[in-house]
């Protein structure tokens, strides 16, 4: 056995019912006196809710999906107009991509308080999306010094959005097993991952209102995002980052769609991997574990379902070509990409 891992370094703060409290010992510990709330429109209520006794200079509620360049310059000017000193960004991943946009060029430090599965909070990732095209990089910058991770926030996700971000979080553990970087401590992340998740889950389907699933679930997606970050992005991520720029894609039902697929593409080439997703799912294979949740979420199965156009699948297939791992434990082709985005178009069974 021989690796070298990178562990960033940030905290983490769980603790159901305690965001609002903890968010104020961190605005302290930095000191920071001119804060800047990131909150979309439709958390509004709650980002007012929970940040009421920090110093707010700001509250900046225009967000979008991908992180358009111009949504983020927007942003920069506006911290810099109000002069402040940290970001705090309360919302699901494209709040915390919007405020990590901001961190990549000013160097301010985040608190992120996150209310969906997404898991971006836990990287050292950006991402930018300009004319229908979506650039990532990584930047110590970017990442958060400290999560403040509260299952009392998930309560009013609706339950299919819950599944979508939560499936999200699960192909950060299936990529983490062949990504780039991959080593022996992401894997053993990424299969604790997929095991919480398998169980927070299903709860959180059968009783939406409930700490234990969401607790669940949010602890797995933590562990989901801290494998991905050092892992790498792998295929999957490479697909969906390529059809959410190039389509404006949902980012979590395009990740729940694409999973099963790059899982069945993958699969028979990385016998240890399978091995590895297969126990955590508790299944005799890791794509059986997988179709046996799916089915049990009812989850996203097309993407033709969110705007995905069939005339969009050559390009797609061509851009992917040029930017999947030239390590992936499959080779990628033309003809085998193709096949695979036809099949997540259509919402066909895995091949």
């Amino acid at each position: 056995m021989r690796f070298d891992h990178e562990t960033l370094a940030q905290r983490v703060r769980f603790a159901s019912a305690a965001a609002a409290e903890n968010l104020v010992d961190e605005i302290k510990e930095l000191g920071a006196a001119r804060v800047m709330v990131i909150a979309a429109e439709s958390e509004r209520e709650l980002a007012h809710r929970i940040a009421a006794q920090l110093p707010v200079a700001h509250w900046h509620h225009e967000v979008a999906m991908h992180v358009p360049v111009e949504v983020a310059e927007r942003a920069r000017e506006q911290a810099g107009a109000h002069r402040v000193d940290a970001l705090v960004c309360i919302g699901g991943g494209s709040t915390t991509g919007l405020a990590k946009a901001v961190a990549l060029t000013t160097g301010l430090p985040i608190v992120a308080v996150p209310t969906t599965y997404a898991g971006s909070e836990a990287t050292n990732v950006w991402g930018l999306t300009e004319h229908a095209r979506k650039t990532t990089g990584t930047d110590p910058r970017v990442l958060p010094r400290t999560i403040v991770y509260d299952a009392t926030l998930m309560l009013t996700l609706p339950v299919d959005l819950s599944v979508a971000s939560g499936l999200n979080a699960l192909a950060h553990c299936v990529d983490s097993m062949w990504a780039p970087r991959a080593d022996p401590i992401d894997r053993a992340l990424a299969g604790e991952g997929i095991r919480a998740l398998r169980i927070g889950l299903p709860l959180v389907a059968d009783e939406p209102g409930g700490l234990d699933g969401r607790e669940h679930a949010l602890y797995g997606a933590y562990l989901s995002a801290v494998a991905f970050a050092s892992a790498g992005s792998g295929l999957h991520h490479k697909i969906c980052h390529v059809l959410g720029g190039m389509f404006d894609l949902p980012h979590a039902q395009t990740h729940a769609v694409v999973l099963p697929h790059v899982l069945a593409f993958n699969a028979p080439a990385a016998p240890e991997a399978e091995r590895r997703i297969a126990a955590a799912f508790d299944a005799g294979s890791a794509t059986g574990g997988l179709a046996r949740l799916r089915t049990r979420l009812d989850a996203p199965r097309a993407l033709r379902d969110y705007g995905m156009p069939e005339s969009g699948i050559a390009p797609a297939a061509e851009a992917i070509l040029a930017a999947a791992p030239p390590d992936n434990p499959t080779p990628v082709t033309s003809d085998n990409i193709t096949g695979l985005l036809r099949a997540a178009w259509e919402g066909a069974e895995p091949r």
